[in-house]
């Protein structure tokens, strides 16, 4: 059983700093820009505190991946290439890209350049995994989150060499990945061309007598008791009324754990585990970090799984395994 690398997420330059020191193998990040798939204001990386995070990451032993996983504007690709080349010249270990056309700009011209496919590509069997791997030479694949552990293990012997790394901790999402229009039809901008899912600048936030409502553009997402923590207005885990009934219809605010069944995954032949949250702060990352480093060494030293709750930082406060189990089947 391969030990396979911790996958952490940074959203600044702090974030980096505390997912290295807590045990990251490998930070994943983006430029201050629409190249990346969370282009939040405050969030994100210049050119220059990029060169001094793969600096600190490489002094500590640790790789940079840089996410270029949004797909281009037609007819207006530079700003992406810039990314892919400016992520080459800074000494990234690796992009993660989705587009093809981005797939193949960066294998024409960095050759050297290790590509690693990303999840917003959609690629969940071999066929599609291998169209990338034979024609841009991929190395690694970012599964979407719809596989159980039984498909990944049979994915990963048809697929090899080619390395897989799934989510094991964070938001979920009730789109196909990649191909999400919800915040578009709200707001005009959406996570695969402007890299935002419910943009900061179209939320709003309205107190009255009875608590407070979210807002989205013009759309009231979800209704809070005065007591009941507000979460952030995004579509697809709206609460809305159907029948004369206010429910999730799409999704209950919910965090995927993996904690539980870390073996099963590393049994599997997963390459790496992949933590979500480039819009979280330090503390989160650092806390998620310092989890799952101690659960993947206690598997590895033949150890049992450590007892953490990590409830307190998820959506909601629930958890899930997700499609890995599949356990509503």
């Amino acid at each position: 059983m391969i030990r396979p690398e911790l996958i952490c997420p940074a959203g600044t330059p702090a974030a980096l700093r505390s997912a290295v020191e807590a045990g990251a193998d490998a930070v994943y990040l983006g430029f201050r820009d629409e190249t990346n798939a969370r282009n939040f204001p405050g969030l994100n990386f210049s050119r220059k505190e990029l060169e001094e995070g793969i600096g600190f990451a490489h002094d500590k032993g640790a790789k940079i991946l840089v996410a270029i996983n949004t797909f281009p504007k037609s007819g207006e690709p530079e700003i992406w290439h810039s990314a892919v080349d400016d992520a080459a010249r800074l000494g990234a270990d690796a992009v993660i890209l989705a587009d093809i056309g981005l797939l193949d700009y960066a294998k024409r011209s960095h050759p050297g350049l290790r590509l690693h496919l990303s999840v917003q590509a959609a690629a969940p069997n071999p066929i599609a995994i291998g169209y990338y791997a034979e024609r841009f030479g991929i190395r690694r694949v970012v599964l979407p989150r719809v596989l159980t552990v039984p498909e990944i293990a049979d994915l990963n012997e048809a697929i090899a060499p080619i390395e897989t790394e799934v989510f094991v901790f964070g938001g979920l999402c009730v789109m196909t990945e990649g191909r999400c229009a919800l915040s578009s039809y709200a707001t005009g901008r959406s996570p695969n061309m402007n890299g935002v899912c419910s943009p900061a600048s179209h939320v709003r936030y309205i107190e009255s007598a009875r608590g407070v409502s979210s807002k989205l553009g013009d759309f009231t997402i979800n209704e809070f008791g005065r007591n009941e923590p507000a979460g952030y207005p995004t579509l697809c885990k709206g609460r809305f009324v159907a029948k004369g009934k206010a429910s999730y219809l799409f999704e209950e605010p919910t965090s995927l754990n993996t904690l539980s069944i870390l073996p099963e995954l590393m049994k599997a032949g997963v390459t790496a585990f992949k933590i979500e949250g480039r819009q979280r702060g330090r503390a989160y990352v650092a806390a998620v970090v310092q989890a799952f480093r101690e659960g993947v060494d206690a598997v590895m030293a033949g150890k049992p799984l450590p007892d953490i709750d990590l409830a307190h930082i998820t959506e909601g406060g629930r958890q899930t395994t997700g499609a890995y189990e599949k356990s509503w089947r």
